[in-house]
């Protein structure tokens, strides 16, 4: 598994792109791609409005990763860094930050490679980049 982390619009699509395009028919939007199918996607983009949405519908975002790291441990995930910056005013809104903190936790405990893209540059927190 691999972790592709960073702020908003700093390249990490692009850089995901790049190193695997063998997998471009195979990427999933967290924004609006069904949760059951994106267990299978060979790239998940977005995964951190996929928690979002995942809560709305109150299933419980850590399980779900959970099983998608027991299900699919050669996905590449690629989810903005949010826990930085003001905390959110709304309930809601704090749940929906820590929970994607969980589950980026989960992610790059059990990946192979992390890697946080800024300004479209690439740093290996974990492992090597490709």
């Amino acid at each position: 598994m691999t972790l592709i982390t960073g702020p908003a619009f700093q390249g990490k699509l692009d850089y995901s792109k790049k190193h695997w395009p063998e997998s471009i028919e195979n990427y999933f939007d967290g924004e609006s791609c069904d949760y059951a199918l994106a267990k299978g996607a060979d790239v998940i983009n977005n995964y951190h409005h996929l928690i979002r949405r995942l809560l709305d519908h109150s299933i419980d975002p850590v399980t779900y990763t959970d099983e998608l790291i027991r299900i699919n441990p050669c996905c590449v995930v690629i989810m903005n860094d949010i826990g930085s910056g003001v905390i959110p005013i709304e309930k809601k809104d704090r749940i929906w930050r820590e929970a994607v903190g969980r589950c980026g936790c989960l992610i790059a405990e059990n990946s192979d490679r992390v890697i946080r893209v800024m300004c479209g540059i690439p740093t290996a927190i974990k492992g090597e980049l490709p």
